[in-house]
């Protein structure tokens, strides 16, 4: 064959060499090479061994490689990053014919084609030296896509060319971000291209979570279109650079259509299935019974084109797992840890062959990294935590770079800390990284100019999420002057409202109190669950608590708002209460744009108590209703929704804190109390439309279960109130261990009740009202700086002049009000 027509050829012909073995003799003038399949020449797999050319571009320069390969230099045919074929000088290749060169007459170094098996007209078949295999594994570690998490691209030795990994999670474990973590480490990092086939997430809420995760910024509000200035700054850099992110999110994308694009993709290094969907669903091809076909699909796409392909499937159901038949498996699951997921890595032969733990922070749509462990303990139990935060691994992590010395500019003094922290952790020494926590909060305080590259964005990403999440110690440390509390300053900690804060249960606590307790709060509540006439059930048994709606519930449903104002800069500032206890407090800096006012705090009394009075809850059962068309107030539970748009600046998502933990399709769950106050904000057109109910677990609503509680707890407090003292802060923790014990977070806790349900809608309609109240004052002209908890609420007013919305006093419903001066700090608040 002549180099013209073997240069129109040349991918068939690479093709035939790599699959079937075939040799072809190519002629330029006087010139003569073979273009051979690498079994013929293993040395061609060592990389940088020999010049090496990507196809499309040796296509171009065709003839070229014809000269060298002929003049003795062989010429190694890469697709993507991987060798493929290599042409070889022909000693008297004048002599030899094309068509027997075809035939393979050159069998020597494992290929063989016999003259038999081509009468036949079948394919001959590839056979491979143990040379060859040497050639592999000392030709260095693969260079296969990584996750850039280090942990579990030590357990999994990154994604390996020609094999289909599976990412198994179950929904709301968080199984897409690892393949968002792949996609963004090859593309954004290694810059090497990237097909993102979405059956699911669409390419927004694609590029939001590239986002979130790259900045640091929350991803619901990411979702709502708000933007800081950082973020849009990046996000213009990711559409500057994200040319090698290739993202198809068509309808009805199956594996064929998959299998089908890739091979057009020049420079391809990874192939991302996001995801295949347990559950049947007519709209989405890559699901139910049609996944298994699929998978086979998948994995000749990953051998053909000698690329990784990472598929995720929500589930981690190990009948289905089997079915799909990957080469290598992937299993996220939740661990007793809410801070920490496993990753357990199986291969197809030898079952579970390594694990590593890493760090959800789906807020940021990202995981950080938190340690390797093992692949298997003889007695089951779980690897010690490994030592420090994973905030302060990743910041290790991030600084790498700098404190290696690959890279230059930082300050030596900053270098300096940065590679103690690497050393404290890699020793395990607690201590030292306790000592480290000043300077550290220092640095990420007043953080160094750094560069606009992809290590530098890193770590200044690792000294942010330092500077939000950085322990107590380490501010408390510092050179910031402790302030300390002089006298008494209205309301101490025994004055604060009557929630739960700060009480926890001890064992004894679930026995009733004597007859001459103050203030019989269990026993009050026994007898409230009691007497009600829907023979409610106080407690589920343990056998049913790891299935159905319970393990759906979190604390994250209360939906506190955690809020301030988006124009106040809130810091928060190392205190000593009097009792001797070091906290922080915030400190709000009001813009002069605000005019001139105090801050007023307005403190809600009895807070969950006056929540009892009327919860929306579920006594019985709660039963598997599913999607709603509409919400029904017949009922009462919990509920799977979209986050509904919030337009407004001035006062906090209705939702709360519940945004900051969506699915991966962006949608949370919620209580009852949450859809009430969404169902009233449409009522009122201050939300264009109730948000749709995706699942649903329900029983028959009622609201009176809990009253007959609210009576007692409102004439005890008005009785001690005002007397103070000893007795008022034993009622205060009758009252709270009474309300913790609905829901005993330890297994070994004993209690008259476990109802999480019941727990979370007390406490989440404790937050609606709080917001409510301040809603009311915001539509009366007051301007709210800060929304905090369910008791807590900032605005600026003239001073001595509380929002006229609430009532002063001491009674439930009413509030007490605290006038501060701008730049003070506000001693109330969370320990």
């Amino acid at each position: 064959m002549n180099a013209s027509e073997a240069r129109t050829e040349l991918f068939a012909l690479v093709k035939r060499a790599e699959e079937d073995g075939v040799s072809t003799l190519i002629r330029k003038r006087d010139d003569h090479a073979l273009l051979v399949p690498l079994a013929r020449f293993p040395a061609a797999r060592q990389s940088g061994a020999f010049p090496s050319h990507v196809l499309s571009a040796a296509q171009k320069d065709f003839g070229d490689l014809i000269t060298r390969a002929a003049q003795g230099e062989p010429q190694v045919l890469r697709r993507n990053t991987t060798p493929v074929a290599v042409l070889l000088p022909v000693a008297g290749a004048g002599a030899v014919p094309s068509d027997t060169a075809a035939q393979g007459v050159v069998p020597s170094g494992g290929a063989v084609n016999s003259p038999h098996t081509q009468d036949r007209g079948s394919a001959p078949r590839r056979l491979a030296t143990l040379g060859d295999a040497m050639s592999v594994l000392t030709s260095g570690p693969a260079a296969g896509p990584l996750f850039g998490l280090p942990g579990l691209d030590a357990a999994t030795g990154g994604l390996q060319p020609g094999r289909l990994t599976l990412v198994a999670a179950a929904p709301n474990v968080g199984g897409s971000l690892l393949g968002l973590a792949a996609a963004r480490q090859s593309a954004l990092v290694d810059r090497r291209t990237v097909l993102y086939a979405a059956s699911g997430p669409n390419r927004d809420d694609i590029f939001r979570r590239i986002v979130s995760a790259e900045t640091g910024g929350d991803y619901p509000r990411l979702k709502q279109g708000r933007l800081t200035e950082h973020e849009q700054q990046v996000a213009h850099q990711l559409v500057q650079a994200g040319d090698l992110l290739m993202i198809d999110d068509g309808s009805d994308l199956t594996a064929a259509d998959i299998a089908e694009t890739a091979p057009h993709m020049e420079g391809l290094a990874l192939v991302v299935v996001d995801r295949l969907q347990a559950a049947p669903s007519a709209r989405l091809p890559l699901s139910g019974d049609r996944l298994p076909e699929a998978s086979q699909v998948l994995a000749t796409l990953a051998r053909t084109l000698h690329v990784p392909v990472l598929a995720i499937v929500d589930s981690d159901d190990p009948t289905l797992l089997g079915l799909l038949d990957a080469d290598i498996t992937l299993t996220l699951t939740p661990t007793e840890d809410p801070a920490r997921g496993q990753v357990t890595v199986a291969e197809r032969d030898f079952g579970a062959i390594g694990s590593a733990y890493l760090s959800p922070d789906l807020l940021h749509a990202r995981f950080l990294d938190a340690g390797t462990a093992p692949a298997a303990r003889a007695t089951g139990e779980e690897p010690a935590r490994p030592p420090g935060s994973a905030v302060e691994r990743e910041l290790a992590e991030a600084a790498l770079p700098y404190t290696s010395g690959a890279r230059k500019g930082l300050p030596a003094a900053v270098t300096h800390v940065l590679a103690a922290l690497r050393t404290a952790l890699a020793n395990g020494d607690q201590d030292a990284l306790d000592d480290l926590g000043s300077p550290l909060a220092e640095i990420a305080a007043a953080p160094p100019h750094l560069p606009d590259t992809d290590e530098g964005r890193r770590l200044a990403a690792a000294l942010n999420a330092y500077t939000t999440t950085a322990p107590a110690d380490a501010t408390e440390q510092s050179d910031v002057a402790v302030q300390y509390a002089a006298g008494s300053s209205g309301h101490g900690q025994d004055d604060e409202d009557d929630t739960d804060g700060g009480v926890e249960l001890q064992p004894g606590d679930e026995e009733d109190e004597p007859e001459t307790a103050v203030f019989p709060a269990l026993k009050i509540l026994k007898d409230a669950v009691g007497r009600s006439k829907m023979h409610p059930i106080p407690v589920i048994g343990i056998e049913a608590r790891e299935s159905g709606p319970w393990p759906l519930i979190s604390e994250h449903m209360d939906g506190e708002p955690r809020w301030v104002h988006p124009d106040v800069t809130s810091t928060r500032v190392p205190f000593l209460r009097e009792n001797g206890k070091r906290v922080r407090r915030d400190q709000l800096d009001v813009p002069d744009s605000f005019g001139a006012g105090v801050m007023c705090l307005i403190d809600r009394n009895g807070s969950y108590p006056s929540a009892c009075s009327a919860v929306p809850l579920a006594p019985n059962k709660l039963l598997h209703t599913g999607p709603l068309e509409a919400f029904d107030k017949a009922g009462a539970g919990i509920y799977l929704i979209d986050i509904p748009q919030w337009p407004r600046t001035d006062m906090p998502h209705p939702l709360g804190r519940i945004i900051d933990r969506p699915d991966e399709q962006g949608r949370v769950w919620v209580t009852t109390p949450h859809i009430k106050q969404l169902a009233r904000l449409v009522r009122e057109e201050h939300l264009a439309a109730m948000p749709a109910i995706h699942d649903s677990w329900t029983g028959k609503a009622n609201e009176s279960l809990f009253k007959p509680f609210y009576e007692a707890t409102r004439t005890a407090r008005t009785e001690l109130v005002q007397a103070g003292g000893e007795p008022y802060k034993a009622y205060k923790t009758r009252l709270s261990i009474a309300l913790r014990l609905l829901w005993p977070k330890r297994q070994e806790q004993r209690s008259p009740f476990w109802r999480p349900d019941w727990r979370m809608s007390m406490v989440a309609e404790a937050s609606v009202r709080h917001w409510m109240a301040a809603f009311k004052a915001v539509q009366a002209g007051h301007t709210l700086i800060a929304l905090r908890n369910v008791d807590a609420a900032v605005f600026w007013t003239p001073e001595d002049t509380p929002p006229a919305t609430y009532r002063i006093g001491t009674g439930f419903g009413e509030v007490k009000a605290k006038f501060i001066q701008a730049g003070e700090l506000i001693r109330e608040g969370d320990d």
